[in-house]
């Protein structure tokens, strides 16, 4: 007689397929991984997974759209640690370090798989817009503070990128015989902020994509 599965025991199977799949997928791509290494790799028959998710896209959307929403709570109770715009901004910018830091895999599928983000996954285009919009919110704060006097889009775009290339870097090995990654993301905040502090020289406008 098959065993009934409770809530719990599809919960704790679904995490742990997550989890697998998280390393697996940050490892060899999306299309190093096939359905039945996971299964492999959980010790069930091929089949079970399917129990639980549709496709190999669906476990791939899933686990990025979990990665997604655990990035952006890092992000937010960052945030709400400060009052002062300019405080907020660089305890947020730890946090996405410190984040990425400890979860490389999570944040290598975040960034990394070449999969499109759309709405085909609803979890997954809801957390990732979250985080896309809490990354550029802390610019457009700090321009209504008048901290900066440039435009708060492209400021927050281009930290994002800044700081995005510091994980890179530090994750491919490339700092090792360089700064600290945390020096390193202090001295481009700070040079970044001077650049746009209200008395320095005009900078363009984000231009609309056509």
């Amino acid at each position: 007689m098959p065993r009934y599965l409770t809530d719990q025991d599809i919960a704790e199977f679904r995490a742990e397929l997550c989890r697998v799949a998280t390393e697996r997928f940050a490892r060899f791509g999306y299309d190093g991984v096939t359905m039945r290494q996971l299964a492999e790799a959980l010790g069930c028959s091929p089949k079970t997974p399917y129990r639980y998710f549709k496709d190999k896209a669906d476990i791939l959307s899933t686990v990025r759209a979990e990665a997604f929403a655990r990035f952006s709570d890092a992000l937010e109770k960052a945030a709400a640690s400060a009052n002062d715009p300019l405080e907020r901004g660089r305890r947020v910018g730890e946090a996405y370090l410190e984040f990425a830091l400890a979860n490389p895999h999570a944040y290598r599928i975040m960034f990394e798989i070449d999969q499109p983000i759309d709405d085909s996954h609803a979890d997954l285009a809801r957390e990732a817009l979250r985080a896309r919009r809490f990354v550029t919110r802390q610019a457009e704060e700090m321009a209504v503070a008048g901290l900066i006097a440039v435009d708060p889009q492209l400021f927050g775009w281009s930290m994002w990128a800044a700081i995005h290339g510091i994980v890179m870097l530090h994750q491919a090995g490339m700092l090792h015989d360089g700064p600290d990654y945390t020096t390193l993301n202090h001295f481009q905040g700070a040079l970044m902020l001077k650049g746009a502090a209200p008395t320095a020289a005009p900078m363009p406008k984000a231009r609309k994509k056509r």
